[in-house]
């Protein structure tokens, strides 16, 4: 059965890609905003269900059975959750905050049998801890661009890495897939592979996955 990674991250993409999964991608966008008293842990699961949703629904009229992949990434950082900084100050203020302490990424999976409508939901968390920074090494660390797009506001695989000293858990889950994780969940649904694993290699230079559905 047809694997869909229901998000436009090309970091769950190279993850699911160099682990050999056949996939598509169909990009969706949910509100992210965090609900009153909400546990980081009912957050990331809640936004994973609403994505593997949100991809199924616009999967509807296709009789092709398929699991949707919903994935939600976010960090738990002096007990507040941090998403993708939306401006330089705000990744500035969230470095910060990780600068000389460790913090927990926490990613929800949704895994999703179209024809069936029936879903399994997870959550994977990895302990991180990050040396002290100056105000030097994080204006520098900002002004490279990669904080953005990214929860906490850094990259393990990038520049980011060197800021590392220390992971207890996963560690494709901070980059945002627990691509085991995922696996088991996968098999314990039904899923098989359909042949020998390999990669998906990309169509041209701007789509990170196979094909990408409209």
């Amino acid at each position: 059965m047809i694997i869909i990674l229901a998000s436009a991250s090309p970091r769950r993409a190279e993850i699911l890609r160099n682990a050999g999964f056949a996939f598509e991608t169909l990009a969706v966008e949910a509100d992210e905003t965090v609900l009153s008293n909400e546990l980081v842990s009912d957050y990331v699961s809640r936004l994973a269900r609403i994505k593997a949703r949100m991809a199924a629904d616009a999967l509807a009229k296709s009789a092709e059975p398929r699991f949707i992949v919903g994935a939600d990434t976010s960090v738990l950082a002096q007990g507040e959750i941090l998403g993708k900084p939306v401006d330089a100050l705000d990744a500035t203020r969230m470095l910060q905050m990780l600068s000389g302490e460790t913090h927990e990424v926490f990613t929800g999976l949704a895994v999703r049998r179209t024809l069936e409508g029936t879903e399994s939901i997870d959550v994977e968390t990895t302990r991180v801890t990050f040396l002290s920074l100056s105000e030097k090494d994080i204006e520098d660390y900002v002004a490279t661009g990669e904080p953005f797009g990214k929860a906490g506001g850094y990259g393990i695989q990038g520049i980011g890495g060197r800021f590392i000293s220390r992971i207890e858990g996963c560690y494709f889950n901070v980059m945002g897939l627990p691509v085991s994780k995922l696996w088991v969940m996968l098999r314990s649904m039904g899923w098989l592979e359909t042949e020998e694993p390999k990669v998906v290699r990309r169509r041209n230079k701007r789509r990170p996955t196979g094909r990408r559905l409209n």
